[in-house]
């Protein structure tokens, strides 16, 4: 494979994961200016003009709120993300945030450092004589509610049942996968309000999206026991946050714990803040760095889609050196017509794939001669293409 491809990367990427990408094919760097992939985290794309050269855009974790996928998914540039990768960091900080409003940790840490006693007798007797205002309770019989059960929330949930909690989990869209992967422990809410009238704690692992937006209101805070702990370490938008600090205030909700601090929260006693730790860990940004490279290099080098958070999954086996990748609406007679623009230059079609997801639809095309510039072209032509590539030789 002769093929070489440039990689701009927008924030810093762990090692392990730009070590996926061999030196004899790819320039990973993040001052190119024409690159054929962007490798993102945190970068606002948003805010930036990506080049035409762009053919796909990875982002180094789960999120994607970042990167303007729709613009993307109308120049027929998937982007990809890595789902799962660091879901054993989140559940670990879920697990914490229990913990830690149970036995109310914070304050009683809080307390203890302010503390000015010069002699470790008296210490000794003001935190004893202190101790009762920091009283909690263990985590056995209490019950967890786990609002979407993806990677993350179905680890939540077994780890939960783990330490002795039961456990209520709500997700319309459960894939089998994350299915077979979950304890049969876990009960079955009805819906998103008797998830919450059954819980004392709710965590959240939903993505932010217009169905989600202030998914937790005002209105079903009250469905709540009173004294609940809501976490929330999914997105910050899919609470109302004037209704939370509410809540706080009158005691509806005991704690919330959040990733997500605002000038609000940040001072408030009953809320625990912290600065957006979900994935900092070595080992999540390594496996998301991973996951990333693995897909873009699938993508770039064979035209095969996993992970994408805009196309739809496409994988086909390469057994022959020629292929042609086509990004396009997903319209009717688009096969018929990209078929015909190969057979005009007396080439066969030896196999093919067409995939779907909404309104975007791809297809992968395997000749038994090499595609030419004038079949590209003749493709790119056709109403409701959006692109159009010939991918890299296989080495014979």
């Amino acid at each position: 494979m002769t093929a070489r491809f440039k990689i701009q990367t927008l924030n810093n990427i762990a090692l392990a994961g730009l070590r996926r990408f061999p030196r004899e094919r790819y320039e990973v760097a993040s001052d190119i200016a024409q690159p054929h992939a962007i490798l993102v985290r945190s970068h606002n794309m948003h805010q930036m003009e990506i080049p035409s050269s762009v053919l796909a855009v990875g982002r180094a974790g789960a999120g994607v709120n970042n990167i303007p996928v729709a613009e993307l998914s109308r120049r027929g540039v998937p982007v990809f993300n890595a789902p799962g990768a660091n879901a054993n960091a989140v559940k670990e900080l879920v697990l914490a945030g229990l913990f830690i409003a149970a036995r109310n940790l914070m304050q009683a840490w809080d307390y203890v450092r302010r503390l000015d006693e010069e002699s470790d007798e008296v210490l000794s007797k003001e935190v004893e004589a202190a101790k009762k205002q920091f009283v909690g309770f263990e985590l056995p019989t209490r019950t967890l509610g786990v609002v979407g059960l993806g990677a993350i929330g179905v680890q939540v949930a077994n780890a939960a049942l783990a330490l002795g909690m039961r456990v209520i989990g709500h997700d319309p869209k459960i894939t089998v996968q994350r299915a077979w992967q979950m304890s049969s422990g876990v009960q079955q809410a009805v819906n998103l309000d008797d998830l919450l009238t059954r819980s004392n704690f709710v965590t959240l692992h939903v993505p932010l999206s217009d169905d989600t937006r202030n998914l937790i209101s005002r209105e079903r805070l009250k469905l709540l026991p009173k004294g609940s702990v809501l976490l929330n370490f999914a997105r910050e938008g899919v609470v109302d946050l004037d209704a939370v600090v509410d809540a706080l205030e009158s005691g509806a909700l005991s704690y919330y714990v959040t990733d997500f601090p605002t000038v609000r929260l940040k001072a408030h006693p009953r809320a625990i803040c912290l600065p957006h730790l979900g994935a900092s860990t070595q080992e999540a940004e390594e496996n998301c760095a991973v996951m990333v490279a693995e897909n873009l290099r699938e993508f770039l080098e064979h035209g095969n889609i996993r992970n994408s958070v805009n196309f739809p999954e496409a994988v086909l086996s390469r057994d022959r050196p020629y292929r042609i990748a086509v990004p396009h609406l997903n319209v009717p007679n688009m096969i018929s017509q990209i078929s015909a623009s190969v057979s005009k230059a007396d080439i066969n079609i030896n196999d093919m794939l067409n995939v779907s997801r909404g309104e975007i639809g791809y297809t992968l095309v395997d000749l038994d001669k090499p595609a030419t510039d004038e079949i590209v072209e003749r493709i790119r032509g056709i109403d409701g293409v959006l692109s159009a590539r010939i991918l890299p030789i296989l080495e014979e």
